[in-house]
């Protein structure tokens, strides 16, 4: 995230990082979490789940903030992220 003018504590402060995981079999293909992520992580997969919708894909996995809003405005309960430490990525 591109900051207009630097905090005096910026130094003390870190920007936290997530995994976002997505349960597609549960994707009605809304496309909610895709339109409304301010980080611009997710996006329309190719693959199709078994009841014939595109659930969203991580493609900018290491811009995620954990802001949560993605889970918070899908209907089906087919998203959710997880914080990640410093160093524990995988």
């Amino acid at each position: 995230m591109k900051l207009w003018r630097t905090p005096l504590d910026i130094d003390k402060f870190t920007t936290p990082h997530g995994e976002v995981h997505i349960i597609p079999a549960r994707c009605k293909g809304c496309n909610l979490c895709v339109r409304y992520c301010p980080c611009d992580v997710l996006e329309i997969s190719d693959e199709m789940n078994e009841k014939g919708y595109h659930p969203p894909r991580a493609a900018r996995p290491e811009d995620c903030v954990v802001c949560r809003l993605c889970e918070l405005i899908c209907p089906e309960f087919c998203i959710y992220t997880v914080e990640v430490e410093e160093g524990e990525e995988s």
